[in-house]
């Protein structure tokens, strides 16, 4: 039988070690969850929110636990789990709070509104989620919260680096009285996965990863006519305008470049400088970058843990080491240190060019790519110039300015102005381009996985 391990990129060490399923086995945990959805779909949205809430205690009850394991197997800082945790927390709470009003039914007139209509938000059945190891509960967490309040059952086929936590993910949910088989795990290989698309109890197909991945996986699905919502990844640019706040500008710019040890989709990645304070800009942030302190993920004073894995280490070195090529320059960082551990230092690239990694694609590590431009609409035509529309970022004292900007020109599905975050529950989190299609959080992810019915009455 084939196996699968889990390792901790801080030591190296082997954590677990788990079956590969197979196809009949997966397929089995399908009609599981088909059936507890048939009972599921005919409770009412207020029905179904206790559910939630009480998942929500459960993490709260057992977020150190989650916390460490997280790190243990992805590397990220322990504090950074423990904030992840309580944000899925609130997430089934928002879920519970809202879902119900903003998936009530709508009242509507038709025939030149003569007659009555009725918009109803109908589930649909099982939905396959497709997740990365980046934010282990969380990715699960904005699929499942959703997903659960719209009425629909859940099949999760997490990274296989960190699937300790897709199952204690499952195992929180069970305790906490989600009926059995609503939502479970399944530990596939690709081929499997693909199949699972093409089953017929499965009505919709989520993923988050890579944009080479969302191609594949948005291709079977619409092959097998599933609707599919696909977060992809981005090199979110972040302008730096004239009148920035240099010193505001560069405290969350080292935030937004190594928050989750620089393995955010929606991280800043390219920092569009212009002429005027670039030189201010790139020797403050510099100076920051080099202070960063690399270290065990579970000591309080560390800033940036381990990558990943070592397969992340490997890519992220060669991206850089292509950049460098292909003519950027190091400022800081960019050699590994002599240790245990798949340790990457934060890193700061100038001069870099098209058609390099540092400027064309999304490096998932402590990666910095400091772009110059000659101004401000300069820099708002560099930003643009990506495949990727996630996220971005604006700096500029005049919030009017940076307000037209994010609003008229910004083309992805997120713009932070003088600020830095990942996500919240009450806006939307999406982007464009190749960065994929789709909205998950502020009211939106609940209606993906919806048969929008049209009742007519007379």
């Amino acid at each position: 039988m084939t196996q699968i391990s889990t390792t901790n990129p801080a030591t190296e060490k082997k954590i677990a070690t788990y079956d590969v399923m197979t196809p009949e086995t997966a397929f089995d945990k399908i009609e599981k969850c088909h059936a507890a959805f048939r009972d599921w779909r005919t409770k009412t949205h207020k029905e179904r929110a206790p559910y939630l809430r009480k998942i929500a205690a459960a993490l709260r009850d057992n977020a150190d636990d989650f916390a460490t394991l997280m790190t243990e197997e992805t590397g990220k800082l322990l504090r950074d789990g423990q904030t992840e945790v309580a944000l899925c927390a609130q997430i089934f709470e928002y879920t519970a709070e809202h879902g119900p009003d903003l998936l009530a039914d709508e009242e509507r007139k038709h025939s030149g509104g003569e007659k009555r209509g009725l918009v109803t938000y109908a589930p649909i059945g099982v939905i396959y989620s497709i997740q990365p190891w980046n934010f282990p509960v969380y990715q699960p967490v904005r699929v499942l919260a959703a997903n659960l309040m719209a009425g629909n059952g859940v099949i999760l086929k997490h990274a296989s680096i960190c699937t300790g936590s897709g199952l204690m993910l499952r195992d929180i949910c069970l305790k906490a009285g989600l009926p059995e088989g609503l939502f479970d795990v399944v530990i596939v290989d690709h081929d499997t996965s693909d199949a699972i698309i093409e089953h017929k109890h499965i009505r919709g197909v989520t993923m988050t990863g890579s944009d080479g991945g969302g191609r594949h996986i948005g291709q079977a699905a619409t092959k097998n006519l599933k609707k599919s919502v696909l977060e992809l990844g981005s090199n979110d640019a972040y302008l730096v305008l004239e009148d920035a706040d240099i010193e505001l500008a560069v405290k969350t710019s080292v935030q937004g470049r190594l928050y989750n040890n620089g393995e955010t989709c929606v991280s800043a990645k390219r920092f569009v400088v212009t002429d005027a304070v670039y030189d201010a800009f790139t020797s403050a942030f510099v100076e920051q970058m080099k202070a960063i302190r690399l270290g065990d993920p579970k000591d309080e004073d560390t800033q940036l843990g381990p990558l990943s894995s070592a397969e992340q280490f490997d890519t992220v070195s060669e991206q850089v080491t292509k950049s460098v090529d292909g003519g950027a320059e190091v400022l800081c960082g960019g050699s590994a240190p002599d240790r245990t551990g798949h340790y990457y230092p934060a890193t700061v690239l100038v001069n870099c060019q098209p058609g390099t990694p540092a400027y064309d694609d999304e490096i998932f590590g402590p990666v910095a790519a400091i772009i110059r431009a000659k101004d401000d609409d300069d820099a708002m035509r560099i930003a643009n110039d990506s495949r990727y529309g996630l996220g971005g970022g604006i700096f500029s004292k005049d919030e009017d300015k940076a307000l037209r900007l994010a609003r008229d020109h910004f083309d992805t599905g997120m713009v932070r102005i003088n600020s830095f975050g990942a996500a919240d529950p009450n806006m939307p989190f999406g982007g464009v381009k190749d960065s994929g299609f789709g909205r998950e959080h502020g009211g939106f992810g609940m209606k993906e996985f919806v048969n929008a019915k049209a009742i007519y009455l007379p």
